[in-house]
């Protein structure tokens, strides 16, 4: 573990960043406050050059693990280390008893924790631009997935207040097909008017198989729900609003999804520096219930676990290493809470698919479903699916379930 000339705290704030240098006997050499503009960063970069150290004998300690702080820093050569808040509460400690907090102080103990405890920093590496790609819509692809659900819910809750019957067909209320009826007929009487051929045609343009038209025109003339006046004019107001945004939303979403493949496949695909992510996409969308979203929240949430191969630390970003509290004759073990929430959903979703589609995964599952709950039942199969993930990853193979069914034989 390399030493450095100059150990920096920045204490990062929405505004003004504080920022603490000290030598490498943790005296302080120098205090200032940077704006977070263009002018702020460049009075940062300015500050480090007249410490008198080289840009690589220089170790920065933030708690944030990206932003333009972090990128101005690593693209002039400092190596930026990250910490957990929860840590630097700890540290915080060493230096106050009574508790006391502020900027200034929070900046000195990064600094010098991470003189004297480097170990417990990790060290931030640039991303492949491609990585950052996709870790932004992989968070856009959720928040629109989100968004599309609330509007889904309002526009739900219309139509129960003067459509009930309709939801019998597509309960959710998230289906084109149905936006498509109600943007014809918003109200069930004006509902009860269309022809058949016009039902037929909505049904075909969304190539809807499982409703017929005769079955759908049956629906539609049920007798409407007894309302009071003015109640179906506002909720038909309501549903105007609705369905447009519904269908933006929609949209969206599946520009993101062309959007996330095609970076995928722009990772998938080695080019003349060879680099390693085109093999890792390969390897782990190989995996039985890797799909598209899982796959890019991976690469984007767990990069820096990922390439270093780093089991552990993948587990526990991931929230399935389970976490042991032990005190005299006292153990307990429970799930952990501290980790990525959107890694956590997604290797959720990956060990819940493996399990519908491959029986061996399926296998080990019930035999945890006979000593645990279904939940933790499913954190063990994301933990030995998450250790089979990074042999492959060591080894560079594919998997292969006829290997492992061999293997357990």
């Amino acid at each position: 573990m390399a030493d450095y000339d100059i150990y920096v705290g920045i204490d990062w704030g929405t505004l003004t960043h504080q920022v603490c240098m000290t030598d490498a006997h943790g005296q302080p050499l120098d205090e200032l406050a940077v704006a977070h503009s263009g002018p702020g960063l460049t009075a940062l970069v300015a500050a480090l050059r007249r410490s008198g150290g080289e840009p690589a004998r220089i170790a920065v300690a933030i708690e944030t693990p990206r932003g333009a702080v972090v990128d101005t820093l690593l693209e002039q050569g400092v190596h930026v280390y990250t910490l957990n808040p929860k840590q630097v509460d700890r540290f915080r400690d060493r230096h106050t008893v009574a508790g006391a907090k502020d900027d200034r102080r929070d900046a000195l103990v990064l600094a010098d924790a991470l003189r004297t405890d480097r170990g417990a920093f990790h060290r931030l590496q640039p991303d492949d631009p491609r990585i950052v790609q996709l870790r932004e819509l992989s968070h856009l692809t959720e928040d629109l997935t989100q968004e599309r659900g609330r509007l889904a819910n309002r526009l739900r809750a219309q139509l129960l207040r003067i459509w009930p019957a309709v939801l019998t067909l597509a309960p959710a209320a998230d289906e084109p097909w149905l936006w498509t009826l109600l943007e014809r007929a918003p109200d069930p009487a004006q509902a009860q008017r269309l022809p058949r051929r016009a039902l037929r045609a909505v049904l075909a343009t969304h190539r809807i198989r499982r409703i017929t038209a005769e079955g759908l025109h049956a629906v539609l003339q049920e007798p409407c729900l007894p309302t009071a006046p003015g109640t179906v004019e506002a909720a038909r107001e309501h549903v105007a609003v609705l369905v447009p945004r519904l269908r933006l939303v929609a949209t969206q979403q599946t520009h993101c999804a062309r959007r996330l493949e095609e970076l995928l496949a722009a990772l998938a695909a080695p080019d003349t520096a060879e680099r390693r992510e085109h093999r890792d996409v390969t390897i782990l969308r190989s995996l039985p219930g890797v799909g598209r979203v899982v796959a890019a929240t991976m690469l984007a949430e767990a990069a820096r676990p990922l390439a270093a191969r780093d089991y552990q630390m993948l587990r526990a970003y991931a929230g399935v290493a389970p976490v042991t509290r032990q005190s005299g004759k006292t153990r307990l073990v429970s799930m952990r809470r501290s980790c990525s929430g959107r890694l956590r959903t997604a290797v959720f979703h990956w060990a819940t698919n493996s399990i519908r589609l491959d029986p061996r995964w399926r296998a080990h599952y019930d035999r945890l479903r006979q000593r645990h709950s279904h939940a933790r039942a499913l954190r063990g199969v994301a933990d030995r699916m998450l250790g089979v993930l990074v042999v492959m990853l060591n080894t560079g193979t594919l998997y292969d379930p006829a290997r492992r069914a061999t293997r357990a034989a």
